[in-house]
């Protein structure tokens, strides 16, 4: 690498005629960027045994997203990775507890053998809570003993979004030997802040954690900064954060700031993408655009301590990009390693053959026999009702008069007052949770899924208990995925095969069945204005306020504790 450094010997790549995005400085820089092995080792003047004119574009480095769940996707990672590609992201740091949470360690083996076959590069970081909470029933139990062994895969990096926060505050014995085991390791801890104050804040920054993606407003934003954390701001799918924290980057804060997109429906990856959307976004805010890029290459790459990532530079890896514009972030041609993966939107990987997945991964739902009457919520004439913050993953706590009838409530389509049911399906245990739910706006028909972050129950929503019965026992019959009820009948559906989350299906065909799966949601009156089945997916995470539900109930997150849906 020195030889062709100093020009002893040939580079393996060259790439001439382009302007350098030097995100050290905040400029741009003419030279050629040579690459030898995988790695750029000189900038200047070169030759190589290939030449490649960039033809004036900009020569910008490979794109970092700092926090994803591949299983959001809703494909593998292999086929998670052909599709992001041509946006120019190059490394995603991901979390794997989904997955996690219904197979436990095979989930996350099979994460990391299937990501060896990307063209990008991904890197995991370790389920934290699995499961998320002791309020709600997963399909595995994780301690730092079950974790251990993987920190000697060259891919993990460190610990996972740690959501209870209850427990790193009491110093809860099994958390406590997460922490320590991890920092025995690596400094590399994320967090999940959502919600929590200063005087919380401390704790999680004395724990070590040194991240967050959770901050919703620039307050909350700043908050974390003062106190030294990383903050990621979040473009997803059913968390869309950037516009409300655009007004903390500036010249004090950019440098602790990168991007992220938690989580991402396929359709939508691969219409808008994920980081280089996020770099858009930034700049039709005003926001520099080299300022921008920094935040998404540098920033994130310190961030995680991959300190060979992230800029164009000698000693860095060759992943690089090839842009048209600095103003709409257009992507001529991606490198990853100094090869070539992807032009003009398509990805060059041709995806390896499939691999022959255990019944724990194929064969996840495990319901017991559920009749109309298990769905019957009592009331009197006012009740809690999770009102739904579009666009968001969190709810507000209503109190409201609802529809009764001998002593039962009755979904609403008049008042936006639908039914909503948790039900256990990992260990047949026969938990149902019932609440009310405003916002989802159906005006027929039900859904039903086995994507409920973070256990990963069945849930289900609809107008009524026929159609609502109907879309749990198809999500038996196929063992997991989307479902959609009309009139007694099925209308929609997706499998996902791998845990009821992932389908084995190649990215293009999944696309196409989304499609019609949204047909179904229109037709029973869906709302279109956001994300229908994320925002439902996430109504039962109980770490994110104000009203949640699981398999044990309603779920008030503000005092972490199961109530009542009908008020007294």
């Amino acid at each position: 690498m020195i030889d062709v450094s100093a020009k002893r010997k040939l580079a393996d790549v060259v790439i001439k005629n382009g302007k350098i995005v030097n995100v050290f400085t905040r400029e741009i820089m003419s030279g050629d960027v040579a690459i030898y092995k995988g790695k750029i080792v000189g900038i200047g003047s070169y030759e190589g045994k290939k030449m490649v004119d960039a033809e004036g574009r900009y020569i910008c480095p490979g794109f970092i997203d700092g926090h994803i769940h591949i299983e959001s996707s809703l494909v593998t990672p292999q086929e998670f990775a052909r599709m992001l590609a041509p946006h120019g992201v190059t490394t995603a740091i991901c979390d794997p507890h989904e997955i996690a949470n219904v197979a436990g360690k095979e989930g996350i083996q099979f994460m990391l053998d299937d990501a060896k076959e990307a063209p990008i590069d991904l890197r995991f970081m370790l389920p934290s809570c699995v499961p998320a909470t002791s309020f709600e029933h997963a399909g595995a139990t994780l301690l730092a003993d079950d974790l251990a062994p993987f920190f000697s895969h060259p891919s993990v990096l460190g610990l996972a979004e740690v959501m209870d926060y209850p427990a790193v505050l009491t110093g809860e014995k099994q958390m406590l030997d997460k922490l320590t085991m991890t920092q025995n390791v690596t400094n590399q801890i994320d967090g999940h802040a959502a919600g929590l104050n200063i005087e919380a804040l401390n704790v999680y920054r004395t724990a070590g954690i040194r991240n967050d993606h959770e901050a919703v407003t620039a307050e909350e934003a700043l908050d974390r900064l003062r106190l030294g954390f990383y903050v990621m701001i979040r473009q997803g799918s059913g968390a869309k954060d950037l516009p409300a924290l655009i007004s903390i980057i500036n010249e004090q804060t950019a440098r602790r700031l990168l991007f992220c997109t938690d989580d991402k429906h396929l359709d939508e990856l691969i219409e808008e993408g994920t980081i280089d959307h996020s770099i858009r976004l930034a700049i039709q805010h005003g926001i520099d655009p080299l300022v921008a890029i920094q935040m998404a290459t540098l920033n994130a790459a310190e961030c995680f301590g991959l300190y060979t990532k992230g800029a164009v530079a000698p000693g860095y890896e060759a992943d690089l990009l090839l842009l048209n514009d600095l103003e709409t972030i257009s992507i001529y041609q991606v490198w990853r390693k100094g090869q070539l993966i992807a032009q003009n939107g398509t990805c060059f990987h041709k995806k390896q053959n499939d691999r022959t997945l255990s019944e724990q991964l194929t064969q996840s739902v495990h319901l017991p026999s559920i009749t109309k009457e298990q769905l019957q919520i009592p009331v009197n004439d006012q009740a809690l009702v999770m009102e739904i913050i579009p666009n968001t993953i969190m709810t507000k706590k209503r109190i409201e008069s609802v529809t009764v009838k001998n002593g039962l409530f009755v979904p609403s389509t008049a008042l936006d007052q639908l039914k909503i049911t948790v039900i256990e399906r990992h260990h047949r245990t026969g938990n149902i949770g019932l609440g009310i739910v405003k916002g989802m706006k159906l005006q027929r028909g039900a859904i039903a899924t086995t994507i409920a972050h973070d256990s990963h129950n069945l849930i289900a929503v609809g107008t009524n208990d026929e159609d609502m019965l109907t879309c749990i026992q198809e999500i038996e019959r196929m063992q997991g995925g989307i479902v959609v009820a009309d009139n007694g009948k099925i209308i929609g559906t997706l499998p996902l095969h791998i845990g009821g989350l992932m389908s084995k299906h190649p990215a293009e065909q999944v696309v196409e069945e989304l499609y019609q799966l949204e047909q179904a949601l229109k037709a029973v009156g869906a709302p279109t204005h956001f994300n229908p089945l994320l925002t439902l997916s996430f109504l039962a995470l109980p770490v994110i306020p104000e009203l949640k539900i699981t398999d044990m109930g309603l779920f008030d997150v503000t005092t972490f504790q199961h109530i009542s849906v009908a008020v007294q």
